[in-house]
């Protein structure tokens, strides 16, 4: 009897790590690809951290940590919530894990059974859904629009139906769009009035461009929430996030930790640790960010791709294409192809309605970010000519 994958295998790819496949390929050929498709910083680690990290390879034994990390990492984790955001946590409320990614699945099992129904907003962050599915959870899609700046209202979490669970992107991978304090504070109640576990995508906080992001701890403890060393500090090869649980989940999580990852990775730990130190050196990327995404929003709207989303915070620019096809996948591909510019198609983040829309990348140089306008606006003429 042949043997075949289990049936939770079975869930979609992520494209953009299709996309860039595609573009190495075309790099190993010997063709400058522009990348405006990978949502990564294209700067290093902050100085400080590497120099902890070679520390660290000198004179620490690199041996397992505890399921929940460094202790001396989780204090500074701590002290950042107070510093950012006025906001006390205790140490024992943070865990380390392998990413974000590591930190999805982790309170994905701890805070939901099989059969269980989880509302996610489209566009959104694709592994949520994947990862979510494969867990034999029910995603429930909660569709917004450029008129709630894709981000999900009062009125949508009263029409979704009984839920378990909810999973937010605030600044929100594709749109940027993030939750100012008055709508935080409105989904933080209806989940804690309605019994629903509220899980805060926070990868994204220290990359905003008018105001800072609220945290879902600034309204209700009881939220589950997620951040990652990889955005606003750079490290994503470093492979660290963590997470803030509610004492009802904290036992849960570690036994999980303990079975899964055992610990996240030591000499990532180490070199973290100085990463809270290093706030001056990362506001340069803060700043180029802020340069890329004006030079995005100008040279997207001068080619008449013009229905663009706030882009709030984090390095993108959601944007509607469907006076140019019907089919974005079929559009990345042809501007990778003509042009040697990535890009990553809405599919990825919408399923219903993201054959019309592309994402833009802005974390790359800012050179990059011009040349690939240039190059877009002479495409966008020569269609209009032909």
């Amino acid at each position: 009897m042949a043997r075949t994958p289990a049936t939770r295998s079975d869930i979609a790819p992520f494209y953009v790590m299709e996309v860039m496949r595609a573009a190495e390929r075309r790099e190993q050929q010997g063709e400058a690809v522009l990348h405006l498709e990978v949502g990564q910083p294209s700067t290093p680690a902050p100085e400080g951290v590497i120099a902890a990290a070679h520390e660290g390879l000198d004179r620490d034994l690199l041996g397992y940590t505890t399921a929940t990390g460094l202790v001396a990492l989780r204090r500074r984790v701590a002290t950042h919530y107070r510093d950012w955001y006025g906001v006390e946590v205790d140490t024992e409320s943070i865990m380390l894990t392998v990413g974000a990614s590591g930190a999805f699945v982790a309170a994905f099992l701890a805070a939901f059974d099989a059969g269980n129904r989880v509302a996610v907003p489209s566009p959104g962050y694709p592994c949520y859904r994947n990862a979510l599915t494969a867990l034999g959870v029910e995603v429930v899609d909660i569709p917004t629009t450029m008129e709630t700046r894709f981000q999900p209202t009062f009125e949508m979490l009263e029409q979704v139906g009984p839920v378990d669970g909810l999973v937010l992107g605030s600044p929100s991978n594709p749109t940027g769009t993030m939750l100012d304090h008055s709508r935080m504070g409105e989904v933080t109640r209806w989940c804690r009035d309605n019994g629903v576990w509220l899980v805060s995508d926070e990868i994204y906080h220290g990359i905003t461009y008018d105001e800072a992001a609220p945290t879902a701890l600034q309204y209700d403890r009881d939220a589950i929430v997620i951040n990652s060393f990889s955005k606003y500090f750079s490290m994503t090869g470093w492979r660290l996030g963590w997470i803030v649980a509610p004492e009802a989940l904290r036992e849960a999580l570690t036994r999980i930790g303990q079975n899964v990852t055992i610990a996240a990775p030591t000499l990532s730990q180490l070199g973290a640790i100085a990463a809270f130190d290093c706030h001056e050196e990362l506001a340069h990327n803060i700043t180029r960010y802020r340069g890329n995404r004006e030079v995005l929003l100008a040279g997207l709207t001068a080619a008449g791709i013009d229905r663009l989303a706030p882009a709030d915070g984090a390095f993108y620019v959601w944007a509607c294409v469907d006076h140019l096809t019907d089919d974005s996948q079929v559009l990345c591909a042809e501007w990778l192809d003509s042009l040697s510019i990535a890009t990553t198609p809405g599919i990825d983040f919408d399923p219903r309605e993201g054959h019309r829309f592309v994402r833009f990348s802005f974390a790359g140089s800012t050179s990059d970010c011009v040349e690939a306008m240039r190059r877009l606006n002479e495409w966008v003429k020569r269609r209009m000519l032909s």
